[in-house]
């Protein structure tokens, strides 16, 4: 009888998770710019957060932060946002053109770049350090931004080829394939499959500051959080570690708007 009680009553449905909210709010930068800020009340957030990337401004807020707070916090951070959107704007004017761009991020550096005519669309690194843009007059924007991109995807394989070996031993397993992508905040990420992501704008860091991403991923092999044990891995094999995290931290954002401008479609 109970059982079949059970069966005749009405089910019980399981309540509903919360969903994020999403509206926009205008809002003035110190140079006078009214920009469209993302505001989302996501119930995962545990503080007030504000992030800005090639998609724009987004100010993200607890579901007990308070809509009036949310625009404190935006008004205290006026001078960083406009700073951001300030090296938005320098880099947006990096775009790739034929014949006109004269040098290309790389490691760190602006290599001089010439142009040349020829039938396939491609970009290589002479002797001399100088980079070669070869393309046929029908090329358009999308094939020169296809080539740069394989060229950058093919020297971060080749600078991934000649750290992973060191960093191998004493892992648990190995990643099982490494893969380049464009992302918008992380710099790279590892799957619990064992595939390896790395952003594409690491190619035009500073190499330590790429490496110490490699060794980062590379470190959740043996670790999945962030723990304690964690950074004693990554200090281990990486000391410098805090120094390249800095240096993200001061010059993340503007390699990332780089690499997109160079990039748009």
């Amino acid at each position: 009888m109970r059982s079949l009680f059970r069966l005749l009553s009405p089910a019980r449905t399981a309540p509903k998770p919360a969903v994020a909210q999403r509206d926009t709010v205008g809002f003035v930068l110190d140079d006078g710019r009214r920009i469209d800020v993302l505001r989302v009340r996501d119930p995962r957030a545990r503080r007030i957060k504000l992030s800005v990337d090639e998609r724009g401004a987004r100010l993200t807020l607890p579901l007990r932060a308070s809509l009036v707070s949310g625009e404190r916090f935006l008004h205290e951070h006026r001078d960083w946002l406009t700073a951001q959107f300030a090296a938005q704007t320098v880099h947006a004017g990096e775009r790739l053109q034929r014949d006109a761009t004269a040098a290309l991020p790389l490691r760190g550096d602006m290599l001089p770049m010439r142009w040349q005519g020829g039938r396939a669309t491609r970009l290589d690194v002479d002797a001399d350090g100088t980079l070669l843009f070869t393309a046929p007059a029908s090329a358009g924007d999308a094939a020169l931004q296809r080539a740069l991109r394989d060229f950058y995807e093919a020297q971060g394989r080749a600078d991934v080829g000649r750290w992973l070996p060191k960093y191998l031993a004493g892992l648990s397993r190995t990643p099982r394939r490494i893969v380049f992508k464009r992302t918008s905040t992380q710099w790279g990420s590892l799957a619990p499959d064992g595939t390896l992501a790395l952003d594409l704008a690491l190619l035009l860091a500073r190499p330590s500051a790429f490496e110490y991403v490699l060794v980062h991923e590379l470190c959740h092999l043996l670790h999945a959080d962030h723990s304690r044990r964690f950074w004693r891995e990554v200090e281990t094999r990486f000391p410098g570690w805090r120094d390249e995290r800095s240096y993200f931290h001061a010059e993340g954002r503007a390699l990332k708007a780089r690499l997109h401008a160079l990039l748009a479609g």
